[in-house]
């Protein structure tokens, strides 16, 4: 089993220094900023869940949405456009990069690109890659396609059944700072653990100073 590390070490980050990891280069001598980050929705009730508690601290994220969910469920997606968060594309269908030839990939992306044109008129062209995964060949062309590629500095785990609450709010407390990009996910299979995790993070920030700012 793959074990994916909370905290993306500084190493994976050199190596890999054509992703956005985190925005700790602009973190020095200004506002002490936090980037929350949504994947997987938008969906009914976990969704809105999230949108409420950010609304509550006047918190801005970022939401990397699934092309299918903006499909079924665009209302919803027209609420986080109108509560002004940005919006990030994670492909069409929650679509494998490894597993798919690279035209499929890209044409995947570009279906869910049009599907958030539908709902906005000028896009940041932010993508995430489903579980991370991308290639070479894929990100040169994205790159190309004028996207930037954000991955993460934090991830809070909130999907796995084997991560409590309470760790769950760990992962993210413990390892965050200034300028660090965190992973929750607006998932019914990670909702359990982001409902409990995402206020108590929101509090915690935001006694120390924090602001919750979108990429």
């Amino acid at each position: 089993m793959k074990i994916i590390p909370v905290k993306t070490p500084v190493l994976i980050k050199s190596l890999f220094s054509e992703y956005t990891w985190d925005f700790s280069s602009n973190a020095k001598g200004g506002e002490k900023k936090i980037y929350l980050t949504f994947d997987d929705g938008p969906i009914p009730k976990v969704t809105e869940f999230v949108l409420d508690q950010l609304k509550q601290y006047n918190a801005k994220a970022t939401f990397f949405c699934i092309g299918e969910n903006i499909e079924k469920h665009p209302n919803i997606f027209n609420k986080i456009i109108s509560e002004k968060h940005s919006i990030g594309n994670h492909t069409m269908n929650h679509m494998k990069a490894w597993k798919n030839n690279t035209n499929t990939y890209l044409e995947n992306i570009s279906t869910c690109e049009k599907k958030i044109a539908e709902h906005i008129t000028s896009q940041n062209k932010l993508f995430r890659p489903p579980y991370g995964h991308i290639s070479k060949s894929k990100l040169s062309k994205l790159k190309r396609k004028g996207y930037h590629i954000i991955l993460w500095d934090v991830i809070s785990k909130d999907w796995d059944k084997n991560v409590s609450p309470e760790e769950c709010l760990g992962n993210v407390i413990n390892h965050s700072e200034n300028g660090s990009i965190i992973v929750f996910h607006d998932s019914i299979k990670a909702s359990k653990n982001m409902s409990y995790a995402l206020p108590r993070t929101l509090d915690f920030f935001t006694q120390k100073g924090y602001i919750f700012d979108k990429i």
